[in-house]
């Protein structure tokens, strides 16, 4: 479907043009009317499907309708990372750059100094993008105001809340008007968001596209089996045989991330890294250095699986499988964007053969298996790993159990360090700390209030469920699920 079918003015339509877009994606055929129509929504699609697009347009074109009314409207963009705000914001600036009178876009995140982002916000805006953490520290300091906001959007809305910013995102709610427009935006669909939004979201459009949970077609993916301990040699071969231009690389761990570039570089290689520990504007010239060609690898952790969009990135390589299937999906997807073809690796070792077992399955893929020559895995015989055993439900670990799990894992990740025997980057350049998963913080978000006369209605129509009481008729979640945990804590503060 063409974008001048959507009902876009012709300034945005302009825009579009100037940016070779041609064809509206499914989702922004499903969003833009909806949210033109001033419909609350849940969505959810495919990462690099043209979310953005799909909420930024139409936000244009409500603000652009508003300034006839002289009833200029405001809205408010959440994002979970500082590279993800930006990239809005410059989206934001694009699409309307056309227009009459384009809106005051304010960007803020952390991670840089706040001053000039006080001084920016002092000439009104009408757009603010934020992180939840640098919007409240604007509000404390009476530098922004949100009491006036039409139209909220949660972007990445289950990345928002599982990483943690729940409280943050709570003290935002209870700021904002009680009429508004709320759109939450995300590459997943869990059941857990679904019931959180029922708190936030009047009577809203639910869209989830049935290709959300699949890699695109036109990413090759392959598959290659090798040594835990020979998967650095077997990256450093790929990268002079297939001559990519840029490849993204994904690791588990900030050290490792900084060991692998770090024996890269020592080969001729040009290669950064990328991980939360690192300052704000070392964040920016890795991005900036990997986009513009002057570095050839990024070597990553999972901040750059979502959000993040590199125009024509030819490979993708999983050097560490994603801990979850489904980020595999989001990994995958920083290459073959907007229709261009590209390629997806997994390395995988024998400790992990299973696991990749297990993300086929839950996307319906079947990789066929490579050998490098000089990479042959000696000693392949997964069966003689241990299969984890599932967890009984609503049995509780003894401390003997948990101790002796930890020990577990503190010589499995010794046993690691040996065998990569890497020399560490200099402390100015990275942080050589583990990359551990921030916890989500269970906080109750605090209901939309309820008008003045409320009219009792029929027992057969939906009601919208609360946190802090989830409908009986909820599916039961899986209890290794993150949202499965944290609504089984709200359950107990009841």
């Amino acid at each position: 479907m063409s974008f001048d079918s959507l009902g876009l003015s012709e300034f945005l339509l302009s825009s579009l043009e100037d940016l070779s877009y041609d064809i509206a994606t499914p989702i922004q055929e499903k969003t833009i009317p909806l949210v033109l129509e001033g419909r609350d929504l849940l969505a959810a699609a495919q990462t690099g499907s043209g979310k953005t697009a799909a909420f930024v347009l139409p936000m244009l074109q409500r603000y652009a309708n508003s300034l006839k009314n002289e009833q200029t409207e405001q809205s408010l963009i959440l994002v979970p990372t500082r590279e993800l705000a930006d990239q809005v914001g410059a989206a934001i600036q694009d699409y309307g750059q056309a227009m009459p009178q384009p809106p005051k876009t304010l960007t803020i995140f952390g991670g840089i100094s706040i001053d000039p982002q006080i001084e920016k916000a002092q000439g009104g805006s009408d757009i603010i993008v934020a992180t939840p953490g640098r919007l409240l520290d604007l509000i404390e300091r009476k530098a922004v105001s949100i009491s006036q906001i039409n139209m909220l959007v949660l972007d990445e809305a289950d990345r928002l809340l599982a990483l943690g910013f729940a409280d943050e995102l709570n003290a935002i709610l209870k700021l904002l008007p009680a009429k508004r427009q709320n759109l939450l935006f995300s590459a997943t669909f869990p059941e857990a968001v679904i019931q959180i939004s029922d708190t936030l979201l009047d009577n809203p459009e639910m869209i989830q596209l049935e290709v959300a949970s699949k890699p695109a077609e036109n990413i090759a993916q392959r598959t290659i089996e090798v040594e835990q301990d020979k998967r650095t040699a077997l990256l450093r071969h790929l990268l002079k045989t297939e001559e990519w231009s840029r490849v993204l690389v994904f690791v588990a761990t900030k050290r490792r991330a900084a060991n692998v570039t770090a024996k890269l570089t020592k080969q001729g290689i040009r290669a950064s890294v990328l991980h939360g520990d690192l300052k704000q504007e070392q964040r920016t010239r890795a991005l900036e250095n990997f986009k513009n060609g002057k570095t050839q690898v990024l070597m990553a952790t999972d901040l750059a699986a979502r959000g993040i969009h590199i125009e024509q990135l030819p490979c993708v390589i999983n050097y560490d499988l994603p801990r979850s299937p489904t980020d595999y999906v989001h990994r995958i997807g920083r290459t073959g964007r907007a229709g261009e073809p590209g390629t997806a690796i997994s390395f995988v070792t024998v400790e992990e053969h299973r696991h990749f077992q297990l993300i086929e399955k839950r996307h319906d893929l079947t990789l066929d298996r490579e050998r490098i020559e000089g990479f042959i895995p000696e000693n392949w015989d997964p069966d003689a790993i241990p299969v984890p055993t599932a967890p009984v439900k609503g049995k509780r670990k003894s401390k003997k159990d948990k101790s002796r799990e930890a020990a577990a894992r503190k010589a499995h990740n010794k046993r690691e360090a040996a065998q990569e025997n890497a020399a560490e980057l200099p402390e100015s350049e990275v942080a050589e700390t583990n990359e551990t998963p921030t916890a989500p913080v269970t906080v109750a978000l605090e209901p939309k209030p309820e008008p003045a006369e409320i009219q009792e209605e029929p027992t057969e129509k939906k009601v919208a469920a609360t946190i802090e009481s989830p409908p009986e008729e909820a599916p039961e979640l899986d209890p290794s699920n993150p949202w499965a945990q944290s609504l089984k804590k709200l359950k107990g503060n009841d």
